[in-house]
This record gives structure tokens, C-alpha cells and sequence, in this order.
């Protein structure tokens, strides 16, 4: 029986355009997260089967395989959700996600200091690979992580609440090799109930978190 399985879209295909055509969502969704999920699914069947013979000759392989594909699940399990086709703009108290707003000045400076850093860590990653806003719970403060392909790179117990995908297959189709322009236009639909509750979310399990003495 499968562990993982693709979550439906909060939305239609349509739902981003003109920021992301329909396409990219319906190949994207329900093809390159579906492979996530199945690689997860598979990964987790295989190891079943090391432990059940006790061969541990392809180990290494098999976690890196499941560390890949279900960080992919994650992050792309967030995304959709980041998302909204009337999204956009900067969090404000009128629109009630005031504590995000607030909690964004006081650790990058500014809002605009913030979407700089942003923009440049989801533009310049290396190869493929998310620029992601997390709540980090030893300090308590939001920080900017660049994660490489899905895993790499980031603190170990960062909350992701806003990820940026900058893989080529989430946006090649409509921007070409314009990775900046694509990551410029996310903020247009930018999701801020979502990173919100997310932000509320990740601060009242901050206090689970177990650190040595």
C-alpha cells in the first residue's frame, strides 16, 4: 500500500494564468510531483525489502533516493498551497497576516530587504533547485535558505512556509531560460494567508524541537 499520494490541486490549471500558464501547472502537478510521490513510494518498498533479506549493499543509494523524492513531495505539497491566482502584492495587517508582516521587518529589515533575498536565492540556485522562506526554531527567527535540488542544503529543523520552485520544468515552457523572470512574476501570486498560517503553525511547534544540554 502506498505511504504518499498525490494531494489534489487547491485550484484549477488555470487558476495562475497569466503568471503560470495551464499547461506548466497540469505537467507539472501531474507529472513531476506524481513522480516524487512514486519515487518516495518506491524507495520506501525497497528498503522494506533490505531489511526483510538484511542486504544493505545499496544503502547509500536508497536514503539519498528517499530523501530526494520526499523532500520534492514536500516542497511541492507546499507550493501549490503558496499559491493563489488573487495572491500577490506584500502582507499587510488590513489583510489580517500582520504578524507575518511584522515578523518579516523585524528579521530582514524590510519587506522589500526580504524579497531581494528571496529573488536571489531562488534565481541564482545552482543547477535546479527552491529559494524557500523557513522558521527557523532555535533562534525563532525567519530565515532564507537556497535549497539544492530538494534536500540540500538547509538548517535541519527549518520550517519551509514560502518556497519559490526554480527547477526548469516549473517554468521552462512559458520563460524560456529567464529564470529571473519567472521568480519577479511568483511574487504576483504569492499566497500570504497560506504562508501565514503556516508562519502560526510552525512557531506553536517550535517548543517540540529537542536540543542537547
Amino acid at each position: 500500500m502506498a505511504i504518499y499520494t498525490l494531494p489534489e490541486l487547491p485550484y484549477d490549471y488555470s487558476a495562475l494564468a497569466p503568471v503560470i500558464s495551464p499547461e506548466i501547472i497540469e505537467l507539472h502537478h501531474d507529472k513531476h510531483h506524481a513522480a516524487y510521490v512514486k519515487g518516495a513510494n518506491d524507495t520506501m518498498e525497497q528498503l522494506a525489502e533490505a531489511r526483510d533479506k538484511d542486504q544493505w549493499a545499496s544503502i547509500n543509494g536508497l536514503e539519498k533516493n528517499l530523501a530526494f523524492h520526499l523532500s520534492g513531495h514536500i516542497l511541492h505539497s507546499i507550493y501549490w498551497h503558496n499559491m493563489t491566482g488573487d495572491g500577490g502584492g506584500e502582507p499587510l495587517e488590513r489583510d489580517g497576516v500582520g504578524e507575518l508582516a511584522d515578523a518579516i521587518a523585524e528579521h530582514f529589515g524590510s519587506f522589500a530587504g526580504f524579497k531581494a533575498q528571496l529573488s536571489k536565492a531562488a534565481a541564482t540556485t545552482q543547477g535546479s533547485g527552491w529559494g524557500v522562506l523557513a522558521y527557523e526554531p532555535v533562534s525563532g527567527r525567519l530565515v532564507v535558505e537556497q535549497v539544492y535540488d530538494h534536500q540540500g542544503n538547509v538548517g535541519q529543523g527549518s520550517v519551509p512556509i514560502l518556497v519559490f520552485d526554480a527547477w526548469e520544468h516549473a517554468f521552462y515552457l512559458q520563460y524560456k531560460n529567464q529564470k529571473v523572470d519567472f521568480i519577479e512574476a511568483m511574487w504576483k501570486v504569492v499566497n500570504w494567508q497560506d504562508v501565514a498560517r503556516r508562519y502560526t503553525a510552525a512557531k506553536e511547534r517550535a517548543h517540540n524541537l529537542l536540543l542537547a544540554p
